[in-house]
């Protein structure tokens, strides 16, 4: 008996397991596509906007920050080097004031008070010398207020000696305000007061360590006797009075002349 065959095309030839391959990836052979579910290429670019703006916003806050702190460095530079160099950190004044004194001048007119001021901003303290004046009743004297410490030294040049005391803020006007004054009455913008202001202390006990009086004071005060003040009163200066043994020292450090009368202790 013979046995007639027919020959399958190669296609029919492939093994079951191509077969398989091909319906998994494409199905039947046909080329394989995504399916995306209904709305979906709607949604991608509403996101992509939405991300858009984010990132719009970021940059935008980012630019402003950027330009908020240049602002701020720019005003830093400015104080820095234009408004800081207008307040030196020494103004040296020579001052000149015009003041009524019926009881030393012998015309009874006006009297001039001449001192040296020098104003320490960023150290905090004030420094005058008042020298020799024209009319007696006053002692040549240099004088430090350091507002840091709360402290006023007065070194009595005719004694040789020392004089500390708290600062009287109610009298001695801060290194600026005092600088900001003495520029005015320069331009002659301002014309200080005419009258005295009269303040009495009494000297008390010895300072042995002049160290905790501060690096100013130490200077001046160096090598001196110095002695501790407190003060009695303070008022329009009116007559000479209950002088006792006392020495005075007028000065300019406020809008009127001050005569600091310092006495020994009875």
């Amino acid at each position: 008996m013979v046995k007639i065959g027919v020959q399958q095309p190669a296609a029919a030839l492939k093994p079951e397991r191509e077969k398989e391959k091909e319906k998994a990836a494409g199905g039947d052979g046909a080329a394989g596509a995504v399916l995306l579910p209904a709305g979906a290429e709607e949604q991608a670019p509403v996101v992509q906007g939405r991300r858009s703006s984010l990132s719009g916003v970021c940059y935008l806050t980012m630019g402003l920050l950027v330009l908020l702190l240049g602002l701020v460095f720019a005003s830093m530079y400015v104080y820095r080097y234009f408004f800081i160099t207008q307040l030196p950190r020494e103004s040296v004044f020579h001052c000149g004031v015009l003041y009524e004194d019926s009881l030393y001048s012998p015309f009874k007119g006006q009297l001039e008070l001449h001192e040296d001021v020098k104003i320490y901003i960023e150290e905090n303290y004030e420094q005058i010398n008042v020298p020799v004046p024209q009319f007696g009743g006053s002692d040549p004297a240099d004088i430090i207020h350091d507002f840091q410490r709360g402290l006023t030294a007065y070194h009595d040049i005719t004694l040789d000696k020392c004089y500390v005391i708290e600062l009287n803020t109610t009298i001695v006007m801060p290194p600026r305000n005092l600088w900001e004054l003495l520029v005015n009455v320069k331009k002659g913008t301002y014309l200080p007061q005419t009258y005295i202001i009269q303040e009495e202390m009494i000297a008390t006990e010895h300072v042995s360590d002049m160290e905790q009086l501060g690096s100013f004071i130490y200077r001046l005060c160096s090598g001196k006797e110095t002695y501790r003040l407190k003060r009695r009163s303070t008022r329009r200066r009116i007559s000479r009075r209950e002088a006792g043994d006392c020495h005075r020292i007028r000065h300019f450090e406020n809008t009127f002349v001050v005569e600091t009368v310092i006495c020994k202790k009875s």
